[in-house]
């Protein structure tokens, strides 16, 4: 009797997660990471390309709409850069360009734009070396000026105090905007470095040659360094806007802002661990209420449980920041499949993780970590994704704090035999250059008679940046209505659409 009651409670507990709405809007991320991969510098550009194509297959199948490319490394890049070296990651020597002048950015980002995913280049801006192995090729901005550097630990890093570095990694930014189609600029959690016990960050010079100027006094350098990471964020956020500004910025943070117990007002988290504010000199939230980011994604990739930092505690803490910028929640592939839920330990945590994200008013999306181990299907992940909590496609919440206007509908839509088959097609209204025209579009289809809803995301049956698309044919048994909408850069949608009634 007990083990009966026990399963119907999980049974419960399973359909309604399940039940929950589908989301038309969500943000479905993967980080691509390519520091300590030694799978490229083995590749020939024709392997490598193979396997890109390869990977965003995976995710096309898995129905993601964002991928985040790790495309600065270590003060080196993975696309073609006369301001820094080609990436050790990508031939296996800094400096080395790959055959041919393949640019592997420059591919993704069309190979990813081709599956109607957004294209995120995804930099770390301070870090300099992996380790003390690593050797600078002689044209590194760090033989011209060594004084602009530090080393902590085994690492090299760009001092941040220094504003000459701050409009370094500026121009770093303006180039790849200028020259590329990205949707958005990315950084990661690794702002001043991780702390070393026992060891103290060695910028004692340029704290003592900027800090006064700046108001900080002696006793202050905690506060001048988050300053000088407020600077660049915000520097940033200004290149961006003013070389092309449709383009995004968000920033993935550690997912601990700060313990309750280091704020007076105990307004931080319920945990205890390494803090953004206190330890990383990370100001996120005032970044987010400035609209310097766009987007942030919390790393919350802990366990459900967890004694330190509890994802649920988290993510509901995370929840409730929510400003202007849209709230994706970093997940952990590894730690949520393999961690069993705690109601129902048979079960892994994804499920009960899911019902959060797609629950709390304040969370946009989900994001990834690491997007290989997606692609792997570890652990099953890829396919409880596709089978359940993505099962349609999405689309990506609208940044109507850009631009709200959606733009027109598509002009002559047309259903008719082509030596292709059936074809659905229909004209652009207006130019693709200019971002608040349509970029893309969503084809429904609703059996005739049924209600037409577009909130409904089950009935899109493709999401393209073309202009037709092949129907399938039944042999003229079957009625059906399609409705195909306009979207932007800034994902507005029309709100009507066109429509077309057609006999298959």
């Amino acid at each position: 009797m007990k083990h009966t009651f026990f399963l119907f409670l999980a049974t419960v507990y399973s359909l309604s997660v399940l039940s929950q709405p589908a989301q038309k809007r969500e943000f479905r991320g993967a980080w691509i990471h390519v520091i300590n991969q030694s799978q490229y510098r083995n590749m020939t550009v024709r392997e490598m390309k193979q396997y890109f194509i390869s990977l965003l297959d995976s995710l096309q199948v898995y129905k993601m709409n964002a991928v985040i490319f790790q495309v600065r490394p270590t003060a080196d890049a993975f696309y073609f850069s006369k301001l820094e070296p080609w990436s050790r990651y990508l031939t296996g020597t800094q400096g080395k360009a790959p055959e041919g002048g393949f640019d592997p950015m420059a591919f993704v980002l069309e190979e990813s734009h081709k599956r109607m995913m957004e294209f995120h280049a995804w930099l770390n801006p301070y870090r300099v070396t992996a380790s003390d192995n690593d050797v600078l090729c002689d044209t590194h901005l760090y033989y011209q000026y060594p004084e602009r550097f530090l080393k902590y630990g085994r690492q090299l890093y760009f001092d941040p105090g220094l504003p000459e570095n701050r409009n370094w990694i500026c121009r770093i930014v303006k180039d790849i905007v200028s020259r590329y189609d990205v949707d958005a600029i990315h950084l990661d959690d690794y702002f001043y470095p991780y702390p070393i016990a026992g060891e103290k960050f060695p910028d004692d010079n340029s704290f003592r040659k900027y800090a006064p100027s700046q108001g900080f006094n002696s006793n202050q350098i905690d506060d001048w360094r988050r300053n000088n990471v407020n600077l660049l964020v915000e520097q940033i956020k200004h290149t961006i806007v003013l070389t092309k500004p449709w383009v995004r910025f968000g920033i993935s943070p550690f997912g601990i802002y700060r313990n309750r117990k280091s704020t007076p007002d105990g307004s931080g988290s319920n945990t205890n661990g390494l803090q953004n504010y206190d330890d990383l000199y990370a100001d996120v939230l005032l970044w987010m209420r400035k609209g310097w980011i766009d987007y942030c994604v919390p790393q919350i990739y802990w366990e459900i449980g967890h004694s330190a930092a509890d994802y649920e505690t988290l993510i509901y803490w995370w929840n409730e920041q929510r400003t202007n910028a849209q709230l994706y929640i970093g997940q952990d592939v590894e730690r949520t499949m393999k961690a069993p839920d705690l109601r129902f330990p048979e079960r892994n945590q994804l499920t009960r993780k899911k019902q959060l994200e797609q629950t709390l008013s304040g969370i946009d999306g989900t994001c990834w970590w690491p997007g290989y181990s997606l692609i792997r299907n570890s652990n099953g992940v890829a396919d409880s994704l596709k089978n359940n909590y993505q099962a349609n496609p999405a689309l990506i919440p609208a940044f109507t704090n850009f631009h709200k206007k959606a733009p027109k509908d598509v002009k002559s839509l047309k259903a008719e035999w082509t030596q292709h088959g059936y074809l659905l097609h229909w004209k652009r209204n207006g130019d693709q250059r200019d971002p608040e025209k349509a970029q893309y579009y969503v084809v429904y289809r609703f059996k005739d008679g049924e209600k037409t809803r577009l909130d409904d995301p089950s009935k899109i049956v493709a999401v393209t940046n073309r202009t037709a698309i092949l129907l399938p044919y039944e042999k003229g048994k079957s009625k059906y209505k399609y409705i195909v909408t306009s979207v932007d850069r800034f994902h507005n949608e029309t709100k009507k659409g066109k429509s077309k009634t057609v006999k298959l």
